[in-house]
C-alpha cells in the first residue's frame, strides 16, 4: 500500500526530486529538436525535428514492451536482461526496489530511465541530416534500440559484464553519447556526403533564434540529466549538479576563444551555443565521480578536444552536418576515460588510477566499435530490403515539402513560399511542346 511505502520525509523529498529531474531530462528532447531544427537548412527543419520528436512515441512503446526489461531485468550471461521480467510494466509497480533507488518507487526509476532512452539516437540525426527518409529512420531507430542501446545500457547500468569489470558511467557519456555519435559516424561513411556538399559543405543555420531556445533547453535540462543519476537529493547530487554547470561554463568560454582565434576571427552566436554542449557531454559520465576542480579540467579539455575533432572531420570531408561525432562522441569518450585520471574516491568511491583508466578506455573503445559495427549491419540490411535514402530530387527540393508536404515559415518566408508554389503549379500546367515537322 502507498501509505506503507511513503513512510518518511526522505522518501517524499527524493520522489519530488526525481519528478523534477525526469521532467528536466524530458525537456531536452524538444530542446534537441529545436537546436537541430535551427541549425539545418530551412527546407529540412521540420524533417529533422520530426525525427527527434518521433522517438518519444516509438522508443516509449519499446521501453514499455520489453526495453526496460532488457536493460534492467535480471542479468543473463552479462550481456542482456531478462526480457519478460518487466514486460508491459509487469512487476513495475509503486514499490521501492532497493537495486534501483533506495527511496523511490521502481515506476519512478522506469520513467526517469525512459527519458534517457528517448533522447539517445535522436542525437545522431544531426550527423546524417538530409540523407535518410522517414521510413528508413523509424526502421533504423527500432533496430538500433534493440541491438545497440538496450544491450549497452545493460552492460553498464544493468549489472552486465562492463559493470563487473568496474567500468562506470554516471549519467550516459558512454551509454548515450558514444553509442549515438559513433553510430552517426558510421552512418556518415555509409551514406556518403550530401549531393551538394562540394558547393555548400557548411550550410548556414536557418534560424538562430530556434538554436538559442533549443540550446537553452538542453543546458537547462542537463542539470537533471546528470544530477538525477544519484536517484536521491543528496550530497553527490549537489556535486554532480555543480560539476555540470562548471564544465559547461569553462567549455563555452574556451570554445569561443578557439573559434575566434583559429577560424572566423569574429564572434559567432552558433559557436557560443555549441561550446557548453561539448562541456556537458564530456562531464556527463564523470559528473558523479570528480570534484568541481576536476569538472574545470574536463570543461577545458572538452572544448579543445571536441573543437579540433569537429575541425578534423571537416578536413577529412566527413559530412557530419552538425558536428555530432566531434561534440557528442568525442566529448563522451573524453569524459569517460578522464574518470580514470580525475575520479576522487571521496565523491563516490571510485578512485583514479592506472587500472581504472584502462577499464574506462577499454570499455569506451569496445562500445564505440560495437556501435559502429552494428550500425553498419543495420543500415546495410535495411538499405537492401527497403529504400531508406533520400533522393537527389528530395534533397534539392527539401525534405519538408518533399516528404512531409509541410513547410516551416518565418515572417516573410510565407510570401516566398507562396510564390514558389505558384511557380511550381505554373510549370506543371505548361503543355508539352508539339513535335515540329523539322524535328521528325
Amino acid at each position: 500500500m502507498l501509505i506503507s511505502i511513503l513512510h518518511s520525509s526522505t522518501t517524499y523529498s527524493n520522489i519530488t526530486y526525481m519528478f523534477l529531474c525526469t521532467i528536466l531530462v524530458f525537456l531536452m528532447t524538444p530542446g534537441l529538436a529545436f537546436f537541430y531544427g535551427g541549425l539545418v537548412r530551412k527546407k529540412n527543419s521540420l524533417a529533422i525535428m520530426w525525427k527527434v520528436f518521433s522517438a518519444i512515441g516509438v522508443v516509449g512503446l519499446m521501453w514499455i514492451f520489453g526495453g526496460f526489461s532488457l536493460v534492467f531485468g535480471n542479468d543473463l550471461g552479462g550481456f542482456i536482461g531478462n526480457p519478460i521480467q518487466f514486460f508491459a510494466l509487469h512487476n513495475v509497480i509503486f514499490s521501492i526496489d532497493g537495486k534501483y533507488g533506495a527511496s523511490i518507487p521502481l515506476l519512478m526509476f522506469f520513467m526517469y530511465q525512459l527519458m534517457f532512452a528517448i533522447i539517445t539516437l535522436p542525437l545522431m540525426t544531426g550527423a546524417t541530416a538530409g540523407r535518410m527518409n522517414m521510413g528508413g529512420w523509424i526502421g533504423f531507430l527500432i533496430c538500433w534500440m534493440i541491438l545497440v542501446y538496450f544491450p549497452v545500457a545493460h552492460w553498464i547500468w544493468g549489472g552486465g559484464f562492463l559493470a563487473k569489470w568496474g567500468f562506470v558511467d554516471f549519467a550516459g557519456g558512454t551509454v548515450i553519447h558514444i553509442t549515438a555519435a559513433f553510430s552517426g559516424l558510421m552512418a556518415i561513411w555509409y551514406f556518403g556526403r550530401r549531393k551538394d556538399y562540394d558547393e555548400c559543405p557548411e550550410p548556414e543555420p536557418s534560424n538562430l533564434g530556434l538554436v538559442a531556445i533549443g540550446a537553452g533547453m538542453l543546458m537547462f535540462g542537463w542539470f537533471g540529466f546528470n544530477a538525477g543519476g544519484t536517484l536521491a537529493s543528496n550530497d553527490i547530487a549537489a556535486i554532480a549538479f555543480a560539476n555540470t554547470g562548471i564544465a559547461m561554463i569553462c567549455a563555452m568560454v574556451v570554445w569561443c576563444i578557439l573559434d575566434y582565434a583559429f577560424n572566423t576571427h569574429h564572434w559567432s552566436f552558433a559557436q557560443l551555443m555549441t561550446g557548453p554542449i561539448a562541456g556537458a557531454a564530456a562531464v556527463t559520465p564523470a559528473s558523479g565521480y570528480v570534484t568541481p576542480v576536476g569538472a574545470i579540467i574536463i570543461g577545458f579539455c572538452a572544448a579543445v578536444v571536441c573543437y579540433f575533432c569537429v575541425w578534423l572531420a571537416k578536413k577529412l570531408k566527413w559530412d557530419d552536418t552538425l558536428g555530432v561525432w566531434g561534440v557528442h562522441g568525442m566529448g563522451g569518450f573524453l569524459g569517460t576515460i578522464l574518470i580514470g585520471c580525475l575520479a576522487d574516491p571521496r565523491v563516490n568511491g571510485v578512485r583514479a588510477g592506472g587500472y581504472q583508466f584502462l577499464v574506462q578506455l577499454s570499455g569506451a573503445l569496445l562500445v564505440a566499435a560495437y556501435s559502429m559495427l552494428v550500425t553498419w549491419l543495420i543500415l546495410a540490411i535495411l538499405d537492401h530490403i527497403f529504400h531508406i535514402r533520400t533522393t537527389k530530387e528530395q534533397m534539392d527540393r527539401g525534405l519538408d515539402p518533399a516528404l512531409l508536404h509541410e513547410r516551416y515559415f518565418v515572417d516573410s518566408d510565407v510570401e516566398d513560399a507562396k510564390k514558389a508554389e505558384l511557380a511550381e503549379e505554373a510549370m506543371e500546367e505548361v503543355p508539352a511542346s508539339p513535335v515540329s515537322p523539322q524535328n521528325e
